[in-house]
This record gives C-alpha cells, sequence and structure tokens, in this order.
C-alpha cells in the first residue's frame, strides 16, 4: 500500500493526518507527500516527521509544468514514486479512523474495484462553514444516488471524492489516470468517469464517520473554494447551472405564491424530509440544517453567480495559482 499525499500550504493540517495514519491498525504501508512548492512550513514538518517515523517520506516539488493543474501534477508525481500493491491518495486537511485502511482494502478485495472513494465526513466550527458547507453533501446526495456508481457501470453515474481515493495500483499504472485529467478542475469524477470507461468497477460511499476533514475555515474560503468547482460540476454549462440553480430555489418561491395550503404543506415537508435524511446520512446537525436551510439555499446561489464571473473573466484563483 502507497499512501500518497499533495500537500501546498498545508503546515496546519499535515501532522494531523501523518499521525492518524501512523496510529492505523493497518501497517503494510510506504507514505510519501508531495510538498507541491509550498511557501510555508509544510516540508519542514514532513521531512521532520519522516526522520522520526520509517517508511514516510516527502519529495520536494518542482515548477508546475503548462498544462497541468497542481493537485493533478502533485498525484501523478506521487505515483510515479510509489511501490504498493495499491495506491491511496488523501487531502492533507483529512483525518482517518483506525480500520479505515483495512476496511477499505478488504471491499477493494471484495467487489474487485479499480477505484474506490469516500466523502469524508465534514468538520464545521464557524456559522459560515455551517451555512456553506452542508451543501456539499445535499447537492450530491440530492443529484446522484451514491450506489449507483457501483451498481450501473454505464460511465454517466461517475462521481467521487479526491479527498480519498484508492486505485488498484496496476490499473493506475497502466492508465495514469492523473495525466488523463491533468487539465480538469473536478479531477475526481473525471477520473471515476475514466475508470468506468477502461471496464473497471467504481465505488463511493459516504464515509460514515471512518474520515474526517475540515475543507474550509470560514465563510470567505467557503465561498472561493465551493465557487471553483461549481461550473466544472456542470461541465462549464452556464444554461444548466442556472437551470438547477433556477428550480432548486424558484421552484419552492414559485408554490408559496399559489396560496395553495396542501401543495405549500406538501413542498414543505418534502425539504424538511430530504434535509433531515441527507443529514443523518453524512452525520451533519439536523436542527442547523433546517435552521439554515434559507440561508444555504441563498448562498448556492451566491456560489454559482461567483463560479460563473470567474469563469467568464478568467480569475479562478485556488491557493495562489490562476487556474
Amino acid at each position: 500500500m502507497s499512501i500518497l499525499i499533495p500537500a501546498r500550504n498545508e503546515e496546519q493540517n499535515i501532522a494531523r493526518l501523518l499521525n492518524s495514519v501512523y496510529h492505523q491498525d493497518y501497517k503494510n504501508y510506504e507514505v510519501i507527500v508531495y510538498d507541491d512548492d509550498s511557501t510555508d512550513r509544510t516540508y519542514n514538518i514532513c521531512a521532520a516527521f519522516a526522520k522520526k517515523h520509517t517508511g514516510f517520506s516527502v519529495i520536494k516539488g518542482v515548477e508546475l509544468p503548462e498544462g497541468w493543474l497542481g493537485k493533478n501534477y502533485a498525484c501523478d508525481q506521487l505515483a510515479a514514486q510509489a511501490n504498493g500493491n495499491y495506491f491511496l491518495f488523501l487531502d492533507a486537511d483529512v483525518i482517518v479512523q483506525d480500520d479505515l485502511i483495512n476496511s477499505a482494502v478488504h471491499r477493494m478485495k471484495l467487489y474487485k474495484l479499480g477505484l474506490f472513494s469516500l466523502f469524508p465526513n465534514q468538520e464545521m466550527q464557524t456559522t459560515g462553514e455551517k451555512t456553506t458547507v452542508p451543501l456539499l453533501h445535499y447537492l450530491l446526495l440530492s443529484l446522484l444516488p451514491l450506489r449507483l456508481v457501483y451498481l450501473v457501470k454505464n460511465a454517466l453515474f461517475a462521481v467521487a471524492c479526491g479527498q480519498f481515493m484508492l486505485f488498484d495500483a496496476g490499473a493506475y499504472r497502466q492508465n495514469q489516470w492523473h495525466s488523463q485529467v491533468r487539465e480538469k478542475v473536478v479531477e475526481d469524477a473525471g477520473i471515476m468517469k475514466k475508470v468506468k470507461e477502461a471496464g473497471h468497477n467504481g465505488d463511493v460511499l459516504l464515509a460514515n464517520g471512518m474520515i474526517s476533514c475540515r475543507m474550509y475555515k470560514n465563510y470567505v474560503e467557503a465561498l472561493a473554494g465551493f465557487s471553483k468547482n461549481a461550473l466544472a460540476l456542470f461541465n462549464y454549462s452556464i444554461p444548466g447551472l442556472l437551470i438547477y440553480i433556477t428550480l432548486l430555489i424558484s421552484g419552492p418561491m414559485l408554490v408559496m405564491t399559489t396560496l395553495n395550503f396542501n401543495l405549500m404543506f406538501f413542498m414543505i415537508g418534502l425539504i424538511l424530509l430530504t434535509r433531515i435524511m441527507i443529514s443523518l446520512l453524512a452525520e451533519e446537525s439536523v436542527w442547523y440544517n433546517l435552521l439554515f436551510h434559507p440561508v444555504q439555499m441563498v448562498n448556492m446561489a451566491v456560489i454559482a453567480f461567483l463560479s460563473i464571473q470567474k469563469h467568464l473573466t478568467k480569475t479562478v484563483v485556488w491557493k495562489g495559482r490562476r487556474i
């Protein structure tokens, strides 16, 4: 098993991840961190940890080549250095729990998977996070039942989470998955699609507490992060994104204008039931998501606007790099 971690300016997170990996029950692994031209102490932290712990190492990244996005290139370079039978790519801001790797490898073998991905539990502390981050699971689970990724072999049913992606190493070496999506912002879903197109089985699940992540630290970070990806999720179709947002927000408002009590009661009940079910599945606070639902919908519209505006003006920037 090769555990591969791309890291750019992750001094606040990387030590937590390395410690959580070290304390796993599964021990047959190597851990390689790729320091992607960080301007903080990421490399020094990783180097110090590797010096004290056998099986851990860190690579100093090189200048990003033209035609690549930073994370995709970092993952490609990590795979080139890896020796394991499985490649597990982890984002630097996640924390893994005991038995996660054992369970994941077991599922890979049981279902003969080329790629297995998990959506981590999301940690949220500030109000800004609580009014934005739950949109991830809300949109994901309302748009696509995850079980269909495995059950339906058609590549149209393809989604994944780059925070946890476990590959069969042989299939990866043969196909060089990250190289195939070198320019894609939403590389995880693109890779799952290519994995299925190549005839391999793919699977994706919710983490159920086995891996967690605090994606963003505040409202501004969350808007920047989600707006980077929102339009890409719709294959950069502005009409597609606008239609979705219109149905999501204007639909309930239109029903309210009818003043039809039965119709309004049914709509409100459907929204409440959906939020409750998705919150429970994602292990998020039901009460917070019900309370903040209107604010989250407004933020969804803001994210869509920012995503379209950045795309049209070519001003998408993430971690100091223009995308």
